[in-house]
C-alpha cells in the first residue's frame, strides 16, 4: 500500500514538472485585479492555439488585437487565463500588452469551483480567455459539463477569442486526446505497437466551428509525436466517430492563429503539421500494431497559412504506417 501510494505521488509530481513548469513560461510578477469594465461587441471568435513551451507573445497580442477590432483600435479588452493549479504569472505579460483594459488568473481546482456563479460571471465578462499548460485530463474532469464550460462557450459566441497552449490547445479540437488512462503521456512507438492501450479520447466538450473533426496535439516536432498523432487519426475513423479526421500538430515555441474566417496561420519559431487520414485504417485494433496507408501531411513554417474552412487540395505528402513502422521520416 505505501509503495503504491508513493509511486502515484511521484508520478503526478512528474506530471506536474513536466506539463506545468515545462509548457509554462510566463513572467514572473504582480497581478491586476479583476474590475467589472464593459466592453463593446467583439470581433471574433478567434483562436491562438499554442505548442508549449516558451510562448509566443505576439499570438497573444494578435489574439487580443482580433477581438478589440484592430491593431489600431481604441476598444480594450478583459483577459481571464484559466487554469487548474500553478501561478498568476502570466498576468504581468498579458497587462503590459496594447488593448488590455484587464487581466485575471482563475485556478479552478475542482468541479465545485468551476460551477460557482461568481466564477461564472467574471468569464462571461471576458473578452479573452487563455488555457495555460497543464494536464488535459484535469482540465476534461474538473470543467466539463459545469458553468465554466457554458461561460466559455459564451465568450466564443459573442465573438471573443479562446487561446491557450499545450494542454490549453489540445482540449478545443473536437476530438480531445484526455491522457486519462494512464499517469504518463503515451508515447509514439507505445502508441504505433498498439494502438487502444492507454489511449482514450473525450467528446462533445468544445466545438468551435472551424476545430470540428480535429485532434490538436501539442510539443510535437521535440517530442517527436507523429506516430501517436496518426493513431489518434486512426481511432477516430476506426471507432465509427468520424469518416475522417485532421491531426493539427504545432511545435513548441509556435502558434497557430485562427482567425474569424478559418484561415489559420503559423507564427513562431517551429512548424505545424496538418495530418489529415481520410479513409478507414487496414490495421487498427487493439494488440495489434497499426498500419495505414496514406496519410496526408502539410507542413507549414512561420507566416505560411491553411484554410480550415476549405482545406487544400495541394501541397501535402503521402506517408504510410506498416505494421507499427513509418514508411519514410514523416517529418
Amino acid at each position: 500500500m505505501g509503495t503504491s501510494l508513493l509511486s502515484h505521488l511521484k508520478a503526478n509530481f512528474k506530471r506536474y514538472l513536466e506539463k506545468i513548469d515545462r509548457d509554462v513560461t510566463p513572467s514572473a510578477g504582480k497581478s491586476y485585479p479583476y474590475n467589472k469594465c464593459a466592453q463593446s461587441q467583439l470581433a471574433g471568435p478567434v483562436h491562438n492555439l499554442g505548442g508549449g513551451g516558451v510562448d509566443v507573445d505576439d499570438g497573444i497580442q494578435w489574439m487580443i488585437n482580433q477581438v478589440r477590432g484592430g491593431d489600431n483600435s481604441d476598444q480594450k479588452v478583459n483577459v481571464l487565463v484559466v487554469r487548474a493549479s500553478g501561478n498568476d504569472n502570466y498576468n504581468e505579460l498579458i497587462y503590459r500588452m496594447r488593448g488590455v483594459n484587464y487581466v485575471k488568473t482563475l485556478i479552478v481546482k475542482n468541479r465545485q469551483e468551476a460551477n460557482r456563479n461568481d466564477i461564472f460571471d467574471q468569464v462571461r465578462n471576458a473578452g479573452v480567455i487563455f488555457f495555460a499548460g497543464g494536464d488535459q485530463c484535469e482540465y476534461i474532469r474538473h470543467w466539463k459539463n459545469t458553468k465554466l464550460e457554458a461561460a466559455i462557450k459564451s465568450v466564443y459566441d459573442k465573438g471573443g477569442a479562446v487561446g491557450g497552449t499545450s494542454a490549453g490547445a489540445m482540449i478545443q479540437s473536437e476530438f480531445v486526446y484526455d491522457s486519462c488512462a494512464c499517469e504518463e503521456s503515451i508515447e509514439t512507438w507505445e502508441a504505433l505497437s498498439d494502438p487502444y492501450r492507454n489511449i482514450t479520447f473525450t467528446y462533445n466538450f468544445f466545438q468551435w466551428k472551424y476545430l470540428k473533426r480535429t485532434v490538436i496535439d501539442t510539443h510535437f516536432d521535440e517530442r517527436k509525436r507523429m506516430g501517436r498523432i496518426m493513431v489518434f487519426i486512426a481511432r477516430q475513423i476506426q471507432d465509427g466517430i468520424s469518416t475522417d479526421a485532421l491531426g493539427i500538430a504545432i511545435s513548441e515555441q509556435t502558434s497557430l492563429l485562427v482567425d474569424k474566417n478559418g484561415m489559420a496561420k503559423v507564427v513562431g519559431k517551429g512548424a505545424v503539421y496538418f495530418v489529415l487520414g481520410d479513409h478507414p485504417p487496414q490495421v487498427c485494433q487493439p494488440g495489434q500494431p497499426l498500419t495505414y496507408h496514406e496519410y496526408k501531411i502539410w507542413r507549414l513554417i512561420r507566416g505560411e497559412t491553411f484554410n480550415l474552412k476549405h482545406p487544400p487540395s495541394t501541397g501535402y505528402y503521402f506517408r504510410s504506417v506498416k505494421r507499427g513502422k513509418f514508411d519514410r521520416d514523416p517529418y
